[in-house]
């Protein structure tokens, strides 16, 4: 792994496998929070959530997609995932669009989890 990276570059997973579907920043009430850091925390917190519904925690996630509107959010994206998993962290992968399926959206995750 390289060092300050939110990443690992391999994991093993005996399975079976969890499939998180992408989550989107939306708070209980509908509302958006501002900013790509204030959207990743809910967002991680949203499959935190999803995880627990299957006794898992983040140690279990080996994979994670991540869809950002800005590139230039990379830096505040990275500085939450670095506060939030731990090692070993999952292999990730980051895509840039030009939206969501909400303007209000900078981020989306998805994630697997290993159920073994």
């Amino acid at each position: 792994m390289t060092a300050g990276q939110p990443y690992s570059m391999t994991r093993v997973a005996k399975g079976p496998l969890l499939f998180v579907a992408g989550q989107v920043p939306t708070l209980p009430d509908g509302s958006v929070p501002e900013g790509a850091a204030a959207q990743t925390r809910v967002v991680l917190d949203k499959i935190e959530a999803l995880l627990a519904e299957h006794e898992l925690g983040w140690p279990a996630v080996v994979k994670v997609t991540y869809f950002l509107r800005d590139i230039a959010d990379l830096g505040a994206v990275r500085e939450v995932l670095l506060d939030v998993l731990p090692e070993p962290r999952p292999t990730s992968s980051l895509v840039a669009i030009t939206a969501l399926v909400d303007p209000r959206f900078v981020v989306e995750i998805e994630a697997i989890a290993d159920l073994g």
